[in-house]
């Protein structure tokens, strides 16, 4: 493997919609994306269970020669990133948020759907942000359990999914919300059927986009962003489950 190279992980599949902002804003870097699709899903496991796992991954970037690290994943964000920084606290690392503030601001009193894994929504550090902008507008946390998993299983826009969206998201229907803030990683690939379901005028906020400005800045402030204007990087893709049909999902992914 290069060294230099920015290492990425997710829980499975879902990150891949991060990396994607990533390539766009910085196509010169090198990127390594580690999804444990094996131990999937995150969400339902317990904080500590979390944390280990987060850790031994980022070790093996480290280990490899990862310059920067990216955790794009709310939900091992909320577990795992404050322990990440006090143990390697000169190490590039972002991690990811729900988009609650951007969202309060754009729609102050309306009602705003946040979408996201049971874990995260029972987090402190998920709370401690709804606490911040509770007041901005009516926020909505809805927990989602399943639904990461017909991502990992690369359905994206069957009727399964839209099945489960439909039954999950009736209560906000029939322009009941005004916006949605998709809080996990996974969810982007799923938002064509979201839309349908609450309409298409629903607001979406995601914070994949938030998260690759903040690792440019990371890497321009630290000296180790590139800069050459005629190189481009590569993006290679690894997975707890190492099977053909995964690699292949996470490409086909990639490719949207």
């Amino acid at each position: 493997m290069d060294r230099d190279f920015i290492g990425v992980m997710d829980s499975g599949v879902g990150g891949i919609s991060v990396l994607r902002e990533m390539t766009a804003l910085m196509p010169q870097e090198d990127f390594h994306y580690f999804g444990d699709s094996l131990h999937a899903p995150y969400g339902t496991r317990t904080t500590e269970d979390v944390r280990a796992l987060v850790f031994d991954i980022v070790d093996k970037f480290l280990k490899d020669g990862a310059k920067a690290i990216a955790i794009a994943c709310n939900t091992a964000t909320s577990a795992a990133v404050a322990s990440l920084r006090r143990a390697y606290p000169r190490l590039p690392l972002v991690g990811i948020e729900p988009a609650i503030k951007p969202a309060s601001i754009e729609h102050p009193g309306e009602n705003i759907l946040v979408m996201a894994t049971p874990m995260t929504i029972r987090e402190d550090k998920f709370q401690k942000l709804l606490s911040k902008y509770k007041d901005n507008a009516n926020i909505i946390p809805l927990s989602c359990p399943g639904l990461m998993e017909y991502v990992e299983a690369g359905s994206i826009d069957s009727s399964d999914v839209e099945n489960f969206l439909r039954n999950l998201l009736e209560p906000y229907t029939d322009d009941r919300v005004q916006a949605v803030v998709l809080g996990c990683t996974h969810y982007p690939f799923v938002l064509p059927v979201i839309k349908r379901v609450l309409g298409e005028g629903v607001s979406v906020y995601d914070g994949g986009a938030g998260t690759a400005r903040q690792l440019r800045r990371m890497l321009k402030a630290t000296g180790l962003l590139r800069t050459e204007a005629d190189t481009m990087g590569r993006v290679t893709f690894s997975n707890s489950d190492p099977s053909p049909e995964r690699i292949e999902l996470c490409e086909r992914l990639f490719r949207l």
